[in-house]
């Protein structure tokens, strides 16, 4: 059941649903958010617990608090209500009763004053194969186009095969973000302030991404997604987790890939957020500061926020016919070597993208010994 579920309800009202749920030793948690399709009404979020990992369950929600109309964010009813009808009765919690399918997930719920609602949720599809059609290029080729794009304005992200883009925190089967700040973060910075000259102050915005990106560039799993403002840099991520050997007996249908991500025009058609926890998807870009961070200068890195599981089809479903935002372009893997030893007269290498002893030893690992 842990996951990101996303669909349609109706009932008494109907509407748009997100449900964010992370498995526990012994039952499940999460949130979910309603988002009325009647104005007239408040869109509305609660928490919730299960008894047990049972596929057919029912439980109470915690407290329901409606979502301020004007902000966007989860507030008291008290402070909302005025821009409701007087008549407008708000519900505290909700009785639920679910079910647990191969390929997704059945609610029905009752409110303490009435309101009824059912929804049958598609599983993400954020673990299957992309669908992205990319372009097909040799190295040669993609210098060629590559130079042709406007600088700065797009975001390059190297992947060794064709994955939905999806954050490291998804991949790992989470999807609460509210469990993710109150647990893991507090963690977090309570043993790198141990081990970091700057003790952050997760207070400020700017300090708070700078720590989230510290975490993400170490291996620990978050809601960023890494990406770098250079397609050559991309194609050394790409290409390194590849050996030399295993390119050479490489198919010819074997790719690696690039994502190409109109970052410009995103940010100027969809808002960008800064709160971790929205009541609605979203995808941010944020460049963060590189405290403690040598790495992030050398990689020109860029880093995209949200809350979305499945991000490709998030970006797709807010293109058009006429607006794109996000292509891929695909190399041949048997291109690897020469790829490498040209990057690396860029000054694009292991040494120089990870500063410290593990990048030199790195780089000299491929140089030496002709992985």
């Amino acid at each position: 059941m842990k996951g990101q579920w996303i669909g349609n309800y109706t009932g008494t009202s109907e509407g748009r649903i997100i449900v964010n749920i992370d498995e526990r030793l012994s039952y499940y948690q999460g949130a979910t958010y309603l988002h009325e399709k009647n104005k007239t009404l408040p869109s509305v979020a609660a928490s919730f617990r299960t008894h047990n990992k049972d596929k057919n369950f029912q439980f109470r929600t915690d407290v329901i608090l409606p979502i301020d109309p004007l902000s966007g964010i989860v507030a008291s009813w008290d402070s909302v209500k005025s821009h409701y009808p007087e008549n407008i009765a708000f519900s505290k919690h909700a009785d639920v009763t679910g079910s647990l399918g191969s390929e997704s997930l059945t609610l029905s719920w009752t409110t303490d004053i009435g309101a009824r609602g059912i929804c049958v949720l598609p599983r993400s599809r954020a673990d299957e194969p992309s669908e992205l059609v990319a372009l097909n290029k040799e190295w040669r080729a993609f210098k060629e186009y590559v130079t042709s794009l406007e600088g700065r304005r797009y975001l390059f992200r190297g992947q060794n095969k064709p994955w939905r883009l999806r954050t490291s925190f998804h991949r790992a089967g989470r999807a609460d973000l509210t469990r993710f700040l109150s647990e893991d973060v507090q963690s977090l910075h309570k043993h790198l302030s141990a081990r970091t000259k700057h003790v952050f102050n997760l207070e400020i915005p700017d300090e708070n991404g700078a720590f989230f990106n510290l975490v993400q560039h170490h291996g620990y799993p978050t809601p960023l997604l890494d990406w770098t403002y250079s397609p050559y840099v991309a194609a050394f991520f790409a290409y390194r987790s590849i050996s030399n050997e295993q390119a050479s007996l490489a198919d010819s249908t074997e790719k690696v890939r690039i994502l190409v991500f109109d970052q410009a025009q995103w940010r100027a058609d969809w808002d960008q957020v800064s709160n971790l926890i929205i009541p609605v998807l979203h995808l941010s870009i944020g460049e963060f500061m590189a405290t403690e961070n040598e790495r992030m200068i050398p990689q020109q890195a860029a880093s995209t926020v949200t809350n979305v599981d499945d991000i490709e089809s998030y970006i797709k479903s807010k293109e058009s016919k006429d607006k794109k935002y996000l292509s891929a372009i695909d190399l041949p893997v048997r291109e690897r070597k020469q790829v490498i030893r040209e990057l690396s007269y860029m000054g694009i290498t292991a040494g120089s993208l990870f500063p410290g002893l593990d990048g030199a030893c790195e780089e000299l690992k491929e140089r030496n010994f002709e992985i």
